[in-house]
């Protein structure tokens, strides 16, 4: 099998590369190969790479420059899925297209399930719920997996800019009244591949079957503050040096951003687990490899 996958660059595209490897023949695509600002050009694109499965996790992240972007948020986001997904359909190629917890508006206190009403508060949650209404109007074998909070000990993420700030600061304000769960992009990676390889005989059948939408994230919640106090807690466990002395929680009022962002981003994960087999481990327990990696990084 010739599994494409897109956004090699980022956190999940080069976690996936690894275990995809284990399913079939990966053919990394970079922009250079498939350049999702340009639409018109994948199914070109596509025709020249010819997969048997296409993984979809590339795309426009820059949650606060979406407001001003949003032409190209809209292109990156919902148009080139949509190219792809048409291609793909045409000729009964499985996908896979990564989204995200911002298609919700963030009211109440209970987990999201896949068949909740969508109200995304900013551009970038707007064009990836764009994105997967695309993907789904296509008419192919899909499945949408929205997932939350994403982060590796690479690349430029959440977890890279507490280990930065506790560093050079004595303290750190971080917001401590949105919920959700912080998911390493090597959780996606094998939990995606476990999905891949359950249903391996008949991808688009199990696809189907899940109504062609997942949600899949770790286990547990916590606050941004949370977070921040647990990759504090565990860079000096591991002898990092740092400078931090208090991590304090604030409000989202208390750090304004251009982009609104949902306060309650909890996934409920139960159709993963019926679905596909899946349950994936609680937040602190996929934290704390990542960390590993990082305080390694660190005092190497």
């Amino acid at each position: 099998m010739r599994i494409l996958l897109t956004g090699i660059s980022g956190q999940v595209g080069a976690a996936l590369m690894p275990v995809l490897g284990r399913l079939g023949t990966v053919v990394a695509a970079d922009r250079a190969r498939l350049d999702l600002a340009r639409p018109q050009a994948i199914a070109a694109a596509l025709d020249a790479l010819a997969p048997d499965l296409i993984v979809n996790p590339a795309a426009y992240t820059a949650v606060d420059r979406a407001e001003d972007e949003r032409d190209l948020a809209f292109r990156v986001n919902a148009e080139a899925p949509y190219a792809m997904a048409r291609w793909a359909a045409a000729r009964g190629v499985p996908l896979v297209h990564f989204s995200t917890d911002y298609v919700y508006d963030g009211r109440g206190t209970q987990p999201w399930r896949e068949g909740d009403a969508t109200g995304p508060l900013c551009v970038y949650g707007a064009s990836k719920l764009a994105g997967e209404e695309a993907v789904r109007a296509a008419g192919g074998p899909h499945l949408v997996v929205r997932t939350s909070w994403v982060y590796a000990a690479s690349g430029a993420n959440f977890l890279r800019t507490m280990e930065r700030l506790a560093r050079e600061r004595s303290e750190l304000r971080v917001v401590a009244d949105q919920i959700g769960a912080p998911t390493s992009a090597a959780l996606i990676a094998d939990a995606l591949a476990a999905v891949l390889a359950s249903g391996q005989d008949d991808i688009a059948g199990r696809f189907a079957a899940a109504s062609g939408l997942v949600h899949l994230a770790a286990s547990g919640e916590t606050s941004w503050h949370g977070f921040a106090a647990a990759i504090v807690a565990g860079l000096r466990a591991r002898g990092v040096p740092l400078k931090v002395e208090t991590v304090t929680a604030i409000t989202t009022a208390d750090y304004p951003t251009k982009a609104h962002r949902p306060a309650n981003s909890r996934l409920d994960l139960g159709r993963l687990r019926t679905m596909f087999g899946v349950a994936t481990p609680d937040w602190q327990a996929a934290l704390q490899p990542e960390l590993d990696r990082l305080a390694a990084e660190l005092k190497g």
